[in-house]
């Protein structure tokens, strides 16, 4: 398998990062698997550059082999997620410990030793006493069975903690520590927690303390699962004002680390150009994607979804001067009645007076006479991206971007009915209740009823 410096997996990252190319696009422009540059983008959202920085030739303790295994366990967690959260280099490693553990146990988890076995040590194994030999067996039996009790008893606890706290942490292995230190000698857990001493010592002393976060611990909590893991730690920090917490977005950040929550969010895009079936407008728009009032610039697209062997295809319109999605339409096909049924909705917000420009990209949908025809019946002014150029249409896509991230990555669903209904949970949602920093904290509406009222 070909080596790739650091440079050149950073420099990976930071094309797909900008959402400029493809995971295909750019293995291939550098002789990679497509599977490396994702590993390689999943890892540095996980670590940052410092993920890079590790030896090929790390050896892991049994006892961290076992954590990143009950990490995935217990958190539903892909082979190439666990892998970058812990910072391995391949989730081939994490693969192969798995069935190690599912065929021959834990045993076949503990590291082997470099080089060749002494041939001294056979010897004198051979000539010792049959009775010596004996004894050191059972003993050695004995004590691998103490060790393996004792793991059990880590395990056990662990899983039971984990279960409530959601992420394995120090704190949390020091607290196992402390329940099993009647029956095991200290020395040996922080072996198998694979943690240092001093840092079994600094939890233990601070475990009987009252935690002075705890009520903000549960209003993140709450928020958290209010939006479905879709809000970071600023959008949180902003939240928790209006349960009367006024914390640094840092320390929200440090809390909902502690609690192992973290926000879930970052397509097969549709391509509807066909060519030329009809006429191009020019590009009116130009990028300037600030509206200083309703109804005075829109921007559309058509975007696809795949689930369970089907098909859906969503036409919204947003309004670019609060961000709102003023009229969509969901169809199994993408037909004009797609945007066409869209187009009509948009146009009932319509005020009298109201000058319009309505941004597409070059798709065969919009170039059709009956959408131009309609355009013109409402005085609207059309304006298309240039050819080949996502950057022209950027904020619909930066909206399609959201949703898949915050909707279709997010969650299962149970068959397209359950999707469709999500998704139009989801519009409401993204209309009414989720805030945008731009809009000065505010959702959509409610930006859009304070210009009303201001009006």
């Amino acid at each position: 398998m070909s080596k790739y410096t650091v440079e050149v997996k950073l420099q990976a990252v930071e094309r797909y990062l900008t959402g400029n190319q493809s995971y295909k696009t750019i293995a291939e422009s550098i002789g990679a698997a497509k599977s490396q540059v994702i590993t390689w983008v999943k890892l540095f959202e996980a670590q940052g550059e410092h993920g890079f920085q590790k030896d090929d030739y790390t050896s892991y303790s049994s006892a961290f082999k076992l954590d990143v295994l009950n990490f995935m366990i217990k958190t539903g967690a892909s082979l190439r997620e666990t892998a970058s959260t812990f910072n391995i280099s391949s989730p081939s490693t994490v693969y192969k410990w798995e069935q190690l553990l599912k065929t021959k146990g834990m045993d076949a988890l503990e590291p082997k030793k470099k080089g060749r076995p002494s041939m001294k040590k056979e010897t004198k194994k051979i000539i010792s006493p049959t009775s010596t030999l004996a004894e050191d067996s059972v003993e050695a039996l004995q004590a691998k069975v103490e060790r393996l009790e004792m793991e059990n008893a880590y395990l056990k606890k662990l899983n039971a903690l984990v279960q409530t706290q959601e992420k394995i942490t120090n704190k949390i292995k020091a607290q196992v520590i402390v329940e099993l230190k009647g029956q095991y000698e200290v020395v040996d857990l922080v072996e198998v927690a694979d943690i240092p001493r001093s840092t079994y010592y600094y939890w233990e002393k601070r475990l009987d303390q009252v935690d002075k976060y705890e009520a903000v611990k549960e209003a993140i909590k709450i928020i958290y699962h209010e939006h479905k893991g879709r809000y970071g730690y600023r959008r949180i920090a902003k939240e928790l004002q209006k349960y009367g917490f006024t914390h640094d977005p840092k320390t929200i950040n440090r809390l909902m680390n502690e609690i192992g929550l973290k926000c879930e969010v970052r397509m097969k895009k549709y391509r509807s150009y066909k060519g030329n079936v009809g006429k191009i407008a020019p590009n009116v728009l130009q990028r300037d994607f600030k509206a200083e009032k309703m109804n005075q610039k829109w921007v559309t697209d058509v975007t696809e979804f795949h689930l369970f062997g089907e098909k859906r295809y969503l036409s919204p319109v947003l309004d670019l001067c609060n961000g709102e999605i003023i009229a969509y339409k969901v169809m199994n096909r993408p037909v004009y009645q797609l945007v066409g049924d869209m187009l009509d909705e948009a146009v009932q917000r319509l005020q009298p007076g109201d000058e319009v420009i309505l941004h597409s990209d070059q798709g065969w949908h919009y170039q059709m006479k009956k959408y131009q025809q309609t355009l013109q019946a409402h005085q609207i002014t059309q304006s298309m991206s240039r050819k080949g150029n996502c950057l022209d249409n950027a904020v619909i896509e930066n909206f399609f971007g959201l949703l898949k991230s915050e909707l279709l990555y997010l969650q299962e669903f149970e068959s397209m009915a359950h999707f469709e209904k999500e998704l139009e949970e989801y519009m409401d949602y993204y209309n009414h209740k989720r805030m945008k920093v731009k809009l000065k904290d505010l959702s959509p509406v409610e930006y859009r009823t304070q210009i009303l009222e201001a009006a």
